[in-house]
């Protein structure tokens, strides 16, 4: 088949699942190509593209585009419209709203089949908001010209169907996979915190209640990886409570690298849907606790798990783990285990590619 990927963004979990796919599906012989954004990513993006650029017989095509609406939309969805006809494309396949946006308008009246996958995005908005309503009822009429959804998780699909209704459309549910390097262990380096947080720097991400749940464990130690708009406020919030020499913000680190510098991972988030770092955590051999939202209760195991946007009882989760790790790293394996057989790559490729042949 030729298939196109569409995405704004080419940083991040959503950037992650199209490489992933994109060079699986290369490697099955499928002509494959990327149109993404050419504003965000810097040097880090661009030398992960121009990798495996040479594995894309349709090309790697960047646009300066906006994450919100913009005119040049609409340049932009002509533009896509153009690699289709070039390139007889047979799937176009759109990533988050914005690359959603522009496959599925492209797709319209081509013989091209458009394929979304929403990876949260608009789902994040509420109809009660005068935003969130412009965005949702966007996705409402865009649902009307695609033909066929792919979602991560469960939780996806039935907050797609609460919020912009599946209605007609074909869809099916594959979850994120790894490589087999994900599930290589990852040491602990000297000197490592008890603790360790892998994302942006954002409300959204918790760090807020990591941070004031540590203040409540004497002597814990805590490693921040990342960096985001509210990084400061963050810095601000730790010297406050005093944890100014427990508390290392060590920005933005590869994976494997931040890691090694935790023993516990811990995810505090108060919205996900279905993130990459509690898999690559688990994989990696780490022990994981998790907010209890989103997808992440469709892999770990609700022993790992403490409820959303509760400081008092992510305290609790966490000096317990302190504790008796023996026992919560042991269930943490045994999710591990599960991940291995099912949440790899080649299975998530094939399901979706498989998924393509139907529509």
């Amino acid at each position: 088949m030729r298939i196109l990927h569409v995405l704004r963004s080419p940083v991040g979990g959503l950037f992650r699942h199209v490489r992933d796919l994109a060079t699986e599906q290369a490697a099955q012989g499928h002509g494959v190509g990327i149109v993404c954004d050419s504003l965000t990513g810097g040097d880090g993006s661009r030398k992960i593209l121009s990798a495996f650029q040479p594995a894309l017989r349709l090309g790697v095509h960047q646009f300066a585009m906006r994450r919100l609406p913009h005119p040049s939309d609409l340049s932009h969805v002509r533009a896509v419209r153009a690699l289709l006809e070039q390139h007889q494309v047979e799937i176009v396949h759109g990533h988050g709203a914005k690359g959603g946006l522009y496959a599925r308008l492209a797709g319209r009246g081509h013989s091209a089949r458009s394929v979304y996958t929403p990876h949260g995005g608009s789902l994040h908005y509420s109809w009660s908001s005068p935003s969130g309503a412009v965005f949702l009822a966007m996705e409402k009429a865009l649902n009307a010209a695609g033909d066929g959804l792919v979602f991560v998780c469960d939780f996806e699909r039935r907050l797609f169907g609460q919020k912009i209704g599946l209605g007609k459309t074909r869809n099916i549910v594959v979850q994120n996979g790894l490589t087999p390097p994900d599930f290589a262990d990852v040491p602990v380096a000297a000197g490592a915190s008890d603790f360790i947080f892998v994302g942006e720097m954002r409300a959204l991400k918790g760090v807020d209640l990591l941070l004031s749940a540590l203040a409540g464990i004497d002597g814990a130690t805590l490693t921040l990886v990342g960096d985001g708009p509210d990084q400061a406020t963050f810095e601000a919030q730790a010297k406050a409570l005093g944890l100014s020499g427990r508390v290392h913000f060590a920005g933005r680190l590869p994976m494997t690298e931040a890691l090694k510098r935790g023993r516990i991972l811990v995810v505090p988030s108060r919205h996900e849907s279905f993130p990459y770092v509690v898999l690559e955590g688990l994989a990696a051999g780490r022990l994981v606790l998790a907010s209890q939202v989103g997808g992440i209760p469709e892999v770990v195991p609700t022993a790992l798990m403490f409820p959303a946007d509760d400081a008092v009882q992510l305290k609790n989760t966490l000096h317990s783990a302190l504790k008796n790790p023996h026992y919560f790293i042991s269930i943490a394996h045994k999710a591990r285990a599960i991940l291995e057989q099912r949440n790899t790559v080649a299975a998530m490729t094939a399901q979706i590619t498989e998924f393509y042949r139907i529509l």
